[in-house]
């Protein structure tokens, strides 16, 4: 048996999930998560860090990859720097493909709170 995804949205598919399960191999592996963030999200994430940078808060002039950083940090999540081949550090360990729809919703209204505390003019309102 390969591997098999099933998206929760209604009974039937949840009773197909049961199925997969009821009829699956001993010491089969059953990951059930949260649905990854979307790419709306994260052209909306996008958006905002080009807001943000463009701003620039406090005198920060910074690109959109070191904002994200910033903000992943603030919001709990995992955030380290190395040193480059140049010499200069850069950010790891934040990508926010691995985040939950919830995971990155709560990041874009920390954003947008984050933003509107520091004067940061949207280019497309909150939903």
């Amino acid at each position: 048996m390969t591997g098999q995804t099933v998206r929760l949205i209604g009974d039937s598919q949840r009773a197909f999930a049961c199925r997969l399960i009821e009829s699956a191999p001993q010491g089969a592996v059953v990951n059930i998560r949260e649905a990854s963030r979307t790419l709306d999200q994260n052209a909306k994430m996008w958006a905002m860090l080009s807001d943000v940078s463009r701003a620039m808060p406090d005198g920060r002039k910074m690109t959109t990859e070191r904002w994200k950083a910033c903000f992943m940090q603030a919001c709990g999540h995992a955030v380290q720097f190395e040193t480059g081949l140049d010499g200069k550090p850069f950010p790891i360990g934040y990508s926010t493909s691995a985040l939950s729809k919830s995971d990155m919703a709560d990041l874009i209204t920390f954003i947008y709170q984050w933003g509107d505390e520091n004067g940061v003019k949207w280019s497309e309102p909150p939903n």
